[in-house]
């Protein structure tokens, strides 16, 4: 007896697809989760206006606030929301960046199974990077508590190396380079 026969009998109902199907299906879910809420990260992020079931109107850009009114059927669009949101419960924040990073890592990785790499191969780079970002985190982007005054961090290379890996520049005083660390958009 084949394994689609036993599938049948246990649900009549059910849909068979393939593995390159089924995956398919599970990044346009991410993607779709993903391009939603792309639209709302920063500053010149777009509003978005959700209706209740009773009509009523909420106009909202946090990415917390679309993923508990938006009634999410996709089983892997849902993992990515509860990751998010358990992401917000832990830290406060980056709700948005969470379902922005899930859905382009899965982006990503389907891309490379289109180009055939198995995708053993890209869960171990998945968590090889993993590894190297929590080494780094841990060795080189240590904060020291005691290192700030009146609330501003006066070591210049940890401010640089931020300022380098986040989308920000040194400003100085009057727009000369070095000093304080503003937004650089």
């Amino acid at each position: 007896m084949s394994s689609t026969m036993r599938l049948q009998e246990l649900s009549p109902n059910a849909e068979i697809v393939s593995k390159s199907q089924a995956r398919i299906v599970n990044v346009a879910a991410a993607v779709g989760l993903l391009n939603v809420l792309k639209s709302n990260l920063g500053p010149k992020g777009t509003l978005k206006l959700l209706v209740g079931g009773a009509g009523q109107l909420k106009l909202t850009k946090d990415g917390l606030v679309l993923l508990k009114e938006m009634q999410i059927q996709h089983p892997t669009a849902a993992m990515i929301a509860r990751t998010a949101t358990a992401q917000d419960d832990v830290t406060g924040d980056g709700t948005t960046s969470t379902v922005l990073l899930c859905g382009s890592i899965l982006q990503q990785a389907d891309r490379y199974c289109r180009e055939g790499l198995h995708a053993r191969v890209i869960v171990d780079g998945l968590e090889l990077a993993r590894e190297a970002v929590l080494e780094f985190l841990k060795t080189d982007f240590a904060l020291v508590p005691d290192s700030s005054v009146d609330g501003f961090i006066h070591d210049r290379e940890l401010l640089h190396h931020v300022a380098l890996y986040g989308g920000f520049e040194l400003i100085g005083p009057l727009g000369r380079s070095g000093g304080l660390l503003y937004s650089s958009s």
